[in-house]
């Protein structure tokens, strides 16, 4: 009988995972110790040091939540205090370009690090194993070296087009950071090249042995603080000590006759929901696959999901919003008419940009039916690493709005929106499909058809997530270059914004477990590095 099945975009994670399951750990643990050896062999995607949402589906205990654990502005913030820096917003609306980049890299980049104690905590409250035990795969990792996999080479030599940094400035934003991923000379390490990381094998070993609060409260904790002191940093004793997960209630919708479960805000479940209810009111099978027709009604669901979040959605700590509305079947009807009729929805954006996506998932299920969808990220790293403690601190504060008065607005303990959305599909009450996946803004979108894919059109997890895909969360809709020509052609002449890209898999990475009468089949992204693995 199987124990299971883990998938996740770095194959050494994956297989983390997956022993845990053998050695009769539950998908809990298996989520976790996978999440942390990603932090050991994609350190730039994700790390002790980021934030992420963790969907969590027990039957046993008859618990089914999201555990969240967004990063938060440092208690130092004040709303306007780079209100006089702004340059111009991202063109899909999820960041901002300032002067001085005082946002994207160093040590102000840098927002409350959630990961660790939400692993302590999921481990505590769900878990089999002990964080010492399920640690013990990326120490191996950091200490024995891991190999630079073409994602990782292929992020490092990423340049962007919207004004942001290019990506070797993560690897040299701090001296402790380029003398683990740069060579002597400054230059990058070649595919296939390994890394070795001993003070990160040294800090998770300290984790091991004094467990998650030290992080927090105790030795590196000071280690953190004192850095944070030195060079500037918004990050004090006491955000620290306040970081942890909260527990929260999922979104439901109902989608021709499925369950579908996301995760609440700040994470971008809402996107997902609101996007199937706009799109259940269609024919999608009978327009056929990516046909124009397709692709026209779903970028147009796209882009009023992404206008209703730029308005609405938010931390709700702070932020009103408008769930009832936004994933009513009548707001989605209405919604679904105005694309019936033609009418085209516009996106305001400031000016152009493009957005950055290091972020990862896990998709984990056990011989007890048990389910995890967790996408864990740094955000935008900030290339900051403390000398001795090996890990990257996130970047969370690019994506605030240094506009006072807005949505998104700086303010101390506060939240950003992401566009996470680790997402559940029940048949019968029973899971169906496990989806999830890295991407920034792309996360809803790829999410979303990975569920049209399975759904709509009967695909197995592997061809869910192997399908093109598209993105539309600006006036232009963004295609692979797998769509066909012809396709594009026709919607051009309907007065459509194409943005074709080079590549073949692209629009986030997404990653599934789909639950058969037959079994178990799983998909990962082929843009990404990684596998599903059944033990």
């Amino acid at each position: 009988m199987s124990n299971g099945m883990v998938c996740a975009p770095q194959p050494e994670a994956v297989e983390a995972g997956a022993m845990i399951l053998k050695s009769g750990g539950n998908a809990v643990d298996a989520a976790i110790a996978t999440a942390l050896t990603q932090t050991a062999v994609d350190p730039f995607m994700s790390g002790i040091a980021g934030f992420g949402s963790m969907h969590v589906y027990l039957p046993e205990s008859g618990t089914h939540q999201c555990l969240d654990f967004h990063a938060r502005a440092p208690g130092a913030v004040t709303p306007d205090m780079w209100e006089d820096k702004l340059l111009h917003e991202c063109e899909d609306g999820f960041g901002f370009i300032l002067k001085g980049r005082v946002n994207e890299v160093g040590y102000q980049s840098i927002a409350t690090p959630e990961s660790l104690r939400a692993y302590s905590t999921a481990l505590s409250k769900w878990g089999t194993k002990s964080l010492a035990e399920v640690i013990q795969p990326a120490i191996e990792y950091a200490e024995g070296g891991w190999m630079v996999r073409p994602h990782v080479r292929n992020f490092w030599l990423q340049h962007e087009p919207g004004g942001r940094v290019d990506h070797i400035e993560y690897l040299r934003a701090s001296p402790a950071t380029a003398k683990i991923y740069l060579n002597e000379d400054g230059s990058m390490k070649g595919l296939g090249e390994v890394i070795k990381n001993p003070d990160m094998a040294a800090t998770y070993k300290r984790i091991a042995q004094a467990g998650a609060d030290d992080f927090y409260e105790g030795e590196i904790a000071s280690k953190i603080v004192a850095d944070m002191e030195a060079n500037g940093g918004l990050i004090s004793a006491t955000d620290l000590k306040n970081a942890g997960p909260e527990d929260a209630e999922l979104l439901w919708t109902d989608y021709r006759g499925y369950k579908v479960a996301s995760s609440p805000p700040p994470g971008g479940g809402v996107m997902v929901l609101e996007m199937l209810n706009i799109l259940e009111n269609f024919d999608l099978a009978a327009m056929g696959h990516n046909s124009p027709d397709y692709i026209r009604t779903v970028a147009e669901a796209m882009k009023i999901a992404t206008v209703d979040k730029d308005n609405h959605v938010g931390d709700p700590r702070f932020v009103d919003i408008p769930l009832d509305r936004l994933l009513s079947k009548d707001y989605a009807k209405e919604q679904a008419d105005k694309i019936k009729s033609g009418v085209k929805t516009h996106v305001p954006r400031l000016q152009q940009g493009e957005e950055q996506k290091e972020t990862t998932h896990i998709c984990a299920v056990d011989n007890a039916g048990n389910c995890v969808s967790m996408t864990h990220s740094l955000g935008m790293p900030s290339g900051v690493t403390t000398e001795g403690l090996g890990f990257v601190y996130n970047g969370c504060m690019g994506v605030f709005d240094p506009r006072p008065g807005m949505t998104g607005s700086l303010a101390p303990g506060k939240s950003r929106f992401t566009s996470m959305a680790p997402s559940m599909i029940f048949k019968d009450d029973k899971p169906y499909l496990i989806i999830g996946a890295p991407g920034g803004t792309y996360i809803a979108m790829g999410v979303v058809q990975g569920i049209l894919n399975a759904l709509d059109f009967g695909m197995d997890a592997q061809q869910a997530v192997s399908a093109p895909r598209i993105s539309a969360t600006s006036d232009i809709i963004e295609i692979v270059n797998r769509i066909p020509r012809f396709v594009q052609a026709e919607l051009e002449a309907d007065g459509y914004t194409f943005r074709r890209y080079p590549l073949g898999f692209h629009f986030a990475g997404v990653h599934a477990i789909r639950m058969t009468e037959n079994g178990l089949d799983g998909g990962a992204d082929p843009g990404r590095d990684g596998m599903a693995l059944a033990v």
